[in-house]
């Protein structure tokens, strides 16, 4: 049971499904070679009581972090501070997997040899990869966008598997701009399902545990009413494009938004409607096959 301030969200006991000697389950259309390591790495990944260390800020974004403190935005800096952060005593105790820029997944620690996924693995972290190049604008629509990286998203996933990543991160953004159901449109959510859904096949297909992220933002003046609405059909789309493209569920993780009132509405939702409503949404669409869902900041 779930409870939040005497709400509660109670889900069955959990079952293990056995069927008769003579009857076999269904195969997918496509059976997958690395279907036994995608089950094995989402499992680990979403270990209770470990998280997800997100350590893939593009070279512009840890470029702010540094110039905060007076740190020239070079890569032996770069190295460095990532370096540390891998070589943390006890890391692995509370961290299951790590998010790396691609510049990490193939950077050397300080002693020149070592690499910086290895001092990761050493700690029993799984080291996964960023593999979208950002969102660009939806042609037809009111400022909305759909994320890019497909045409070459195999032969990268062939190349980071061969690194040494085993999970990916792939995130669709999705605006509420009204409080009528306008936004996000039609196109905007069918166009970011059908991309993580391409993006979630090509990853298995190369050995990687897609995250799938379609982050609904916070801003706009909508109740977290309407935020949980929207947030639902967002996810449901997603999981009809994800059976569609057969991808295998049981292989991949949720990354969604909290459901939360808009940053500008007047009314806020507080701690428990916030964790109340987001667990409801959940359990209104994530597929029982799917064995974790992780929040990143």
């Amino acid at each position: 049971a779930i409870s939040v301030s005497g709400l509660s969200a109670v889900r069955p006991p959990h079952r293990t499904l056995v069927l008769p000697s003579d009857v076999m389950a269904a195969p997918r259309p496509h059976e997958n070679p690395f279907a036994a390591e995608l089950i094995a790495t989402a499992k680990a990944i979403a270990t209770p009581g470990k998280g997800i260390l997100a350590a893939d800020e593009s070279t512009g974004t840890i470029g702010k972090r540094f110039a905060q403190i007076n740190t020239e935005n070079v890569q032996e800096q770069r190295r460095a501070y990532r370096e540390m952060l891998f070589t943390t005593g006890g890391l692995g105790e509370y961290i299951s997997g790590c998010i790396l820029f691609e510049e990490t997944l193939f950077d050397v620690a300080a002693d020149g040899t070592t690499k910086l996924v290895d001092l990761l693995k050493k700690e029993g972290i799984i080291p996964g990869i960023k593999v979208d190049k950002g969102v660009q604008p939806l042609p037809g629509t009111a400022s909305e966008t759909v994320t890019q990286g497909i045409d070459d998203l195999g032969k990268r996933c062939a190349k980071y598997y061969e690194a040494g990543a085993r999970f990916a991160k792939w995130r669709a953004v999705l605006n509420i701009n009204d409080s009528t159901g306008a936004t996000p449109s039609p196109l905007s959510i069918k166009q970011n399902a059908e991309t993580l859904a391409r993006y979630a096949s090509i990853c298995q297909a190369n050995g990687l545990v897609p995250i799938v992220e379609p982050e609904v933002l916070m801003d706009g003046a909508h109740t977290i009413e309407v935020a949980q609405l929207i947030t639902e059909k967002v996810i449901a789309a997603c999981y009809k494009e994800l059976s569609d493209h057969n991808v295998m569920l049981e292989g991949t993780l949720l990354k969604p938004n909290m459901v939360r009132s808009g940053e500008a509405c007047p009314t806020k939702a507080t701690p428990a409607q916030i964790a109340a409503c987001t667990v409801q949404c959940l359990q209104r669409t994530v597929p029982p096959a799917v064995p974790g869902i992780t929040f990143l900041s």
